[in-house]
């Protein structure tokens, strides 16, 4: 009978540290890149979080994609996204938004090749449950 309350205080444990974990989860994010959730609420099977991201100058996300669409707002700085064919799909400087869709065939990176951090403000709309990201391999790209 007393495994019950450990197992059920390990499993709060580990969901917490899944759910408010400090770094950007990616493969691997640079050093510095933290993640805050502001709010996050579910309603009939969706997550939807609000997180604020922060990339230091010169570091990335890691390669990753996401479960379900993303829609970023950059508040500080230029956020630099590549796609898997290391090509750029986009700038994003203070003041625009950016969406990305889900499914493993958008994995992607966002880099901060600037000298101040870029803070986005991202909304993820993912299944219940589902990771804020999924880790992925650098697809053959120069950069990580």
């Amino acid at each position: 009978m007393r495994t019950l309350p450990r197992t059920g205080l390990a499993t709060v444990t580990v969901l917490a540290s899944v759910c408010f974990g400090g770094t950007a989860h990616a493969t691997p994010p640079g050093p510095g890149v933290t993640g805050r959730i502001i709010s996050q609420t579910t309603v009939d099977g969706t997550d939807y979080i609000l997180r604020e991201v922060t990339l230091p100058p010169g570091q990335s996300t890691g390669w990753h994609y996401h479960d379900g669409t993303l829609y970023g707002l950059v508040k500080t700085g230029t956020l630099s996204h590549f796609d898997a064919g290391c090509a750029s799909d986009g700038v994003y400087r203070r003041g625009t938004t950016i969406t990305e869709p889900s499914g493993a065939d958008h994995v992607h990176i966002g880099r901060n090749l600037g000298t101040t951090p870029v803070v986005l403000e991202v909304l993820y709309v993912l299944p219940h449950g589902a990771p804020l990201s999924e880790d992925a391999a650098n697809p053959g790209c120069s950069f990580q």
